[in-house]
């Protein structure tokens, strides 16, 4: 969603699935952003939703987090996070991923998108 989709709503939101392991498994480097970000890793197993079905390491203004639960992560704007690499894989899971404040990613990201 942006305001490509919806003129006016001042948020950029991804959505994906992530149905195997990603290849490459991390996406490399850091970056920063003028507007919070929320993340959600969310679990696709029925019976125990809070598994994740992934384990995934990523930096958060520089120190290592490690999840394997279903979970949301705030990022306050200007707070560099990244690398972040997928160590296990046993299921599909969604990755989501919220600003608010921007419409869109040229906004959010003014130096550019270059995915791996």
């Amino acid at each position: 969603m942006s305001n490509k989709q919806v003129p006016g709503c001042n948020v950029y939101m991804e959505y994906m699935w992530v149905w195997e392991m990603p290849s490459p498994a991390s996406i490399e480097g850091s970056h920063s952003h003028d507007y919070d970000e929320i993340v959600l890793n969310i679990g696709s197993d029925p019976e125990n939703p809070a598994d994740l079905g992934a384990e995934i390491e990523a930096y958060l203004g520089g120190e290592k987090q490690v999840t394997d639960t279903t979970c949301a992560i705030f990022i306050p704007k200007n707070v560099k996070h990244g690398p972040i690499k997928w160590t296990k894989f046993s299921r599909p899971h969604i990755q989501m991923s919220i600003m608010r404040g921007t419409g869109d990613l040229k906004e959010a990201m003014p130096g550019g998108h270059k995915p791996k």
